[in-house]
């Protein structure tokens, strides 16, 4: 089945699934081979798959994307590369906050545009990580101004809490999209945020949707073994189901998930997808896909049509999970909070000049 569309302003469409690429990044997990990568991203876009999701923080793979576009102008044509969007962000270092200046901001998105080898960049998600430091609708129009100035196609944000996207929204700046967790375990989005995107035209762009792999038959009937947890990603979504309520409760959704999956012939992972691409609000899923054979069980998501009942299931057990009934990324932005330690922020720092 084709990957359906959805148009987001100004006429800019994009695949409901977005190609994930933070659990290839240098550093992350044990490396695959670049052919194998590529592979997986030629099987994606034979897919419909056309949009890759990046960030000027993922060690390596904006540069990556670049060689990759390369690659496809020499080994498909011009016309098959122009298929392609490149969705990055702009995440400067917690350290900068307080000190960031236009030339700061120019800089990091020049940079961004020389790895990935274009000349204007399709979409730059625009991340923030502290609220008391309160520069950020300032930051952001100097984002505007580099959109006006061609540099950039369209603004997005990226784990904002209600109020600050409000407070850039108000401000005038063009946000048509923002990126945040949004899954079978984690309902915070509808803490207000689905409703106001939804009122302002802000298309949501979910990540977390398989939570890491955890939302699949690999971890059904299995024991808790957090030590053993291989890097990050899985660290980070390991946090989450302690807030839905730990692997008691988790392993209850699985069942759930499992007896849903087996109605209609899918996979856990499927019904995951599927549960969150029809959320209200969500314009399109980000998922990792760097094993070509991950490529067509992904879209298979779309040959499922779950039933109300079926999706009520799920969701009531999110909307009560005990720790995960606050804002978006409100537990991931808690100083000195278990969430928090895993973060890098850092991960801009180098020499600019």
């Amino acid at each position: 089945m084709s990957i359906p569309l959805s148009e987001l302003a100004d006429g800019y469409t994009v695949p409901r699934i977005i190609t994930g690429t933070w659990q290839i990044s240098k550093g992350h997990q044990a490396p695959r081979s670049r052919a194998e990568i590529f592979e997986s991203f030629f099987r994606a876009i034979d897919s419909g798959i056309t949009v890759f999701d990046c960030a000027d923080i993922y060690t390596g793979i904006e540069e990556m994307l670049g060689d990759f576009l390369r690659e496809c102008r020499q080994r498909e044509g011009s016309a098959y590369a122009d298929q392609i969007r490149i969705h990055t962000k702009f995440v400067p270092d917690l350290e900068a906050l307080s000190t960031l200046d236009k030339v700061y901001v120019e800089k990091i998105i020049d940079r961004s545009l020389r790895r990935l080898g274009v000349e204007r960049l399709d979409l730059v998600q625009f991340s923030w990580w502290s609220y008391d430091i309160d520069r950020w609708i300032e930051t952001a129009g100097w984002i505007e101004e580099l959109r006006q100035k061609g540099k950039i196609r369209q603004i997005g944000a990226t784990n904002f809490h209600l109020e600050s996207l409000r407070s850039m929204i108000d401000a005038g700046i063009p946000v048509r999209t923002h990126q945040i967790q949004y899954s079978a375990l984690d309902h915070r989005p509808e803490n207000g945020m689905v409703e106001y995107c939804r009122d302002n035209g802000i298309g949501i762009f979910c990540y977390g949707t398989l939570a890491g792999g955890f939302l699949s038959e690999n971890y059904l009937g299995t024991s808790d073994s957090f030590e053993k947890l291989k890097n990050r990603s899985l660290v980070k979504y390991r946090l989450i189901i302690d807030e839905y309520g730990g692997w008691g409760r988790f392993q209850k959704l699985l069942k759930e998930m499992d007896q849903i999956a087996r109605q209609h012939g899918a996979t856990i992972a499927q019904v995951a997808l599927r549960y969150a691409l029809d959320r209200p609000g969500v314009t399109a899923a980000i998922v990792g896909v760097s094993k070509a054979e991950r490529v067509s069980q992904i879209a298979k998501a779309f040959d499922l049509t779950l039933d109300d009942s079926q999706r009520e299931i799920i969701h009531a057990l999110g909307r009560t999970a005990p720790g995960l009934n606050g804002s978006v990324y409100g537990l991931e932005r808690e100083k000195n909070s278990r969430h928090a330690a895993i973060m890098k922020y850092g991960l801009n720092r180098e020499n600019l000049s």
